[in-house]
């Protein structure tokens, strides 16, 4: 019997809600399952609840922002460099490589992955620390994630579900998303960046392939290929239908092993840092200028200054800003202007 279609009758996003039902692990977290929204809205007629998050994050401005914000290396001229954006691309990936293979809800895992690194600032890590130093009750970018889509795009948040959310901010290594596709993105995250930032520093000439630790590279793998496809199949083969997932104890341990070399000869190498101290002093500089001159602010952050207080709302603006942003605001507050 042939069905007509028609868009009142949500045949589409029904589909794929019974598709998942009767596909996806036990463990998985089903769309039609979602806590819902912060405010509850109309249904989409053909997506599913997780990919209209998805689509919402893409569309969003701060993933476009993204582009200009520093993965490792700041402001890096070459085109081959990471930068928060095609980090976040590859974590997606990733993410989404590992959720297909475990069945879990690939939709959730990709708005998750798509969305954790929102709120990170200039400077990458850097301006995260100063901001972290400079605002009371501290500054993490997983929770500036958070307020970004719950708050400050659009002015009033994007409205996503409750697992997209607990997911952003939950990414980082310690904390315990309720899902398992947010277990996935937040392995998923440093697998990638582990991995591209090796690349990043061989091509900045910072690192020599041939001195990453023997053992390591002998089980994970002397490419970056390599490592990554060892880190991907070692988290299957561990948690397949399993209640959980993780890496296997020799894998963690040398990935483990792996990061601490980085930190050691990458991360807090004098040459790949050297550019830091100007960017800690440009995120300070602009904080306490915007302090002195707050009513400088845009209107749409000004709006907040009551609910949240000064120091929350500019470190919010600083937070938006992409490197380039920043230093071209830097330069047309604080460095004189010829004469014309």
């Amino acid at each position: 019997m042939e069905m007509t279609y028609s868009f009142e009758n949500n045949f589409l996003r029904e589909y794929i809600e019974n598709l998942e039902e009767n596909t996806l692990s036990k463990y998985a977290m089903l769309s039609k399952n979602t806590m819902g929204r912060q405010f509850p809205i109309k249904k989409c007629e053909i997506r599913t609840e997780f990919v209209r998050d998805r689509d919402r994050i893409i569309h969003c401005k701060s993933f476009r922002r993204m582009k200009h914000k520093t993965q490792v290396f700041l402001s890096p001229v070459g085109d081959h460099y990471r930068t928060r954006l095609t980090h976040t691309l590859e974590v997606s990936q990733i993410a989404r490589t590992i959720s297909r293979a475990l069945r879990l809800n690939e939709d959730l895992t990709e708005a998750i992955a798509l969305g954790h690194d929102l709120g990170h600032t200039p400077f990458g890590h850097i301006g995260e620390d100063v901001l972290n130093e400079l605002v009371p009750g501290g500054f993490e970018h997983n929770k500036q994630s958070l307020r970004i889509v719950e708050k400050l795009e659009n002015g009033t948040g994007l409205n996503l579900t409750f697992e997209v959310r607990d997911g952003i901010v939950n990414h980082k290594k310690n904390c315990t998303p309720i899902t398992l596709e947010g277990f996935v993105v937040s392995l998923s995250d440093r697998i990638a960046y582990i991995n591209h930032d090796i690349d990043d520093a061989i091509r900045a000439g910072v690192l020599d392939e041939k001195n990453l630790p023997e053992q390591t590279t002998r089980v994970l793998g002397k490419t970056h290929g390599q490592r990554i496809d060892r880190m991907i199949k070692d988290i299957i083969e561990t948690s397949y239908d399993k209640p959980f997932v993780k890496m296997s104890d020799e894998i963690g341990m040398e990935f483990d092993n792996l990061r601490n070399f980085m930190f050691s000869n990458v991360y807090l190498n004098k040459e790949a840092k050297r550019e830091e101290g100007k960017a800690v002093e440009v995120v300070k500089m602009l904080y306490k200028h915007y302090m002195r001159n707050i009513s400088k602010l845009p209107s749409e952050f000004l709006k907040n200054v009551e609910e949240d207080g000064e120091e929350r709302v500019v470190a919010d603006y600083i937070a938006c800003m992409s490197d380039r942003y920043a230093i071209t605001d830097f330069t047309n507050i604080f460095v004189p202007k010829e004469w014309a």
